[in-house]
């Protein structure tokens, strides 16, 4: 049983940063009300965990603030049908969020320390609908391609081939792209061989490394 202050701590997340910063979605806004994102945080930090920040979430990631989860979440206009890839699983909190939105997701990490935590988490949690790889995301997860939506958690130079391909027609793909430091969020919508990309907020994500991302770790 979790405390009621973390159910106020929700409801006040949802109400002062997602619906002030402009996230309408009510089924986005309906999850995230819910979803016990203190518990994909590290020891110690639970009383951060809905706070208007990211917060570290060891191996040099981060857990991303709430609003902008809720942003990404909500550009990818999810009806409940959907087959999802999710590059960079992190801690598991946004696979939470798509695996109560759509039908099946797929979620890469190149980490695998963070990927297995992931998994205890979630399976706790009772989230089935999902399936987990440790793998260069970049390249995304061709054999099960395509995909109706797809959604980047760490920031690239540019936006991969890879996952442009993968994404079906009248997809989306929502992505961080820029510099190091400094980086667009990006809507990519596809209609047959055409991909059209509009940017729809500032924001500031770690690296995505691989091969169609930055090198190194």
């Amino acid at each position: 049983m979790e405390t009621l202050d973390y159910r106020v701590a929700r409801k006040r997340m949802v109400e002062e940063q997602l619906i002030a910063g402009g996230v309408r979605d009510p089924r986005v806004l309906k999850v995230m009300q819910v979803i016990p994102r203190h518990r994909f945080v590290e020891k110690g930090l639970e009383d951060q965990a809905y706070l208007d920040r990211p917060l570290t979430i060891g191996s040099g990631q981060t857990i991303s603030q709430p609003l902008i989860v809720g942003m990404m979440t909500q550009a990818l206009e999810l009806k409940g049908t959907e087959k999802v890839l999710e590059i960079g699983t992190g801690s598991g909190y946004q696979t939470a969020i798509l695996a109560e939105l759509a039908k099946k997701i797929y979620t890469i990490e190149r980490i695998p320390s963070l990927s297995l935590k992931a998994r205890k988490i979630l399976y706790r949690l009772g989230y089935y609908n999902v399936e987990f790889k440790i793998s260069d995301g970049t390249l995304g997860w061709p054999e099960d391609a395509p995909f109706d939506a797809i959604i980047v958690t760490a920031a690239g130079p540019e936006i991969p081939h890879a996952l442009k391909s993968q994404l079906t027609t009248g997809g989306r793909l929502v992505i961080p792209v820029g510099s190091s430091e400094s980086q667009k969020l990006c809507v990519v919508k596809r209609e047959k061989d055409k991909w059209t990309t509009t940017a729809i907020s500032e924001c500031r994500f770690v690296k995505l490394i691989g091969k169609e991302g930055w090198s190194g770790e």
